[in-house]
């Protein structure tokens, strides 16, 4: 058995050992941890380490075993690069550059080096746009999503890197235009790494083999409107479903093949935040997006178009256009990019709670039942799901913070503006389940 598929084994499984955090939002994609263990004061002070990361960027780390991997993007000469550091200290083991390319235009929150890698133990594959033999697109006039400012014309690039830092392969997967700029964190499933590249214009995901990087499947996707979301893979309903929101329209699709399983037509025309499930109660949890604000949960046992028939129940209060929410037993928890939080019964949609906790685009984490909230002031919070507001804990890590944490063993992992900061001891031992 590989290690891939012992990973997605224990991913849904009950966990017998402590859990990698080896992609976007962790093992499951939904930001939740089984490990215990993790402190809930995280002062500045009290950091187990913390390392000045060279470049800059929006992307989450990702935690294997010793080692753990972020990408950054180095503005002097124009490179984008992989980081690999030990676990224990923080100190740096390599530095790869993945491409060198001029710089696209992006949204001033956005970053050029916004997608989180993922890794399966043995290689680790990154996604960056690249604008070599590229040229920019002109302003447009015509109603088309890009109006008021001037898009770039890109390639995305997928690249696979082995753990010394040796590249393997690097595959140009199409086209790509957006004046917001990049964000298509990688996910992998079975021998797969797919990439979502919703776009101003003929949008695509793709499924890429992860020996080689060769062509699997790909869809090509509605609408042609840009869109930022990971896709979430589960089984649901008795299938391996494939999910995502994006281009005016939620979709699933089987990700063995790619083809379409059901879809729902709108609620809106941009989204941002990722797809989560409940397990106790059987939706999916949907926020978005741009220009109207929905949150929606949704039944993912349906074929064709479920628009009318699937909905379980909906409302536009507390959405969220950026971070991802999370599902933490009974509850749905929320923070709109405004920065209000709302905590919701998962089941009936009725409204808990609701608390100011300002600005934030970092996507929401969970372990031992409590979850995690940073927002971009880097205020840290950790919050106790239910019918109350419990605060637990508040810390302040000193810098501004734009990516979502990584929980691993015991050990929180927070990029900042400027620093990668560690929290907590790694714990020997069995990890305990909290799903």
């Amino acid at each position: 058995m590989s290690r891939l598929a012992l990973t997605l084994l224990l991913a849904t499984a009950l966990p017998l050992f402590a859990e990698n955090w080896p992609q976007w939002r962790g093992p499951r994609t939904d930001g939740t941890s089984s490990d215990t263990g993790f402190p809930t004061k995280c002062d500045v002070s009290a950091a187990t380490w913390k390392v000045e990361l060279p470049g800059a960027g929006h992307a989450s780390p990702i935690v294997w075993e010793d080692k753990v991997f972020i990408v950054t993007a180095i503005a002097e000469n124009s490179e984008r690069a992989l980081l690999c550091l030990d676990r224990k200290d923080g100190h740096m083991l390599w530095q790869s550059a993945v491409i060198k390319s001029p710089l696209e235009k992006k949204h001033s929150l956005n970053s050029l080096a916004s997608s989180t890698p993922a890794t399966d133990g043995e290689q680790i594959y990154t996604a960056f746009l690249d604008l070599n033999n590229t040229k920019a697109l002109p302003p447009t006039t015509s109603g088309h999503p890009n109006d008021g400012g001037t898009a770039t014309l890109g390639e995305p690039v997928v690249t696979a890197h082995d753990f010394t830092g040796k590249l393997v392969w690097q595959k140009h997967v199409g086209k790509f235009s957006s004046k917001h700029g990049f964000c298509a964190s990688p996910v992998l499933y079975k021998d797969k790494v797919i990439v979502n590249c919703d776009h101003d214009g003929d949008g695509y995901i793709v499924a890429l083999d992860r020996k080689d990087g060769h062509e699997l499947w790909r869809i090509e996707r509605p609408n042609k409107t840009r869109s930022y979301c990971v896709p979430l893979i589960r089984e649901l309903a008795g299938k391996m479903q494939m999910v995502l929101s994006g281009t005016l329209c939620v979709t699933s699709y089987n990700p063995d093949d790619g083809k379409l399983i059901w879809m729902i037509d709108g609620p809106t025309e941009q989204f941002v935040a990722s797809l989560v499930y409940g397990e106790r109660s059987g939706y999916l949890f949907l926020t978005g997006g741009f220009p109207e604000h929905h949150v929606m949960a949704i039944k993912p046992d349906g074929t064709g178009n479920v628009t009318q028939t699937h909905i379980a129940w909906r409302t536009n209060k507390g959405a969220a256009y950026v971070p991802s929410p999370i599902v933490e037993g009974d509850w749905f928890l929320i923070v709109s990019d405004s920065g209000i939080g709302h905590c919701f019964e998962a089941k009936t949609g009725r409204i808990a709670w609701e608390e100011r906790l300002r600005e934030h685009h970092a996507s929401l984490v969970s372990a031992q039942g409590n979850v995690y909230f940073v927002n971009d002031a880097g205020l840290l919070r950790v919050i106790k799901p239910g019918e109350k507001y419990e605060l637990l804990a508040e810390s302040d890590l000193g810098e501004k913070v734009f990516a979502s944490p990584a929980m691993s063993n015991g050990q929180i992992f927070v990029r900042g503006d400027k620093t990668l900061f560690c929290f907590g001891q790694s714990r020997a031992g069995v990890a305990a389940a909290t799903h």
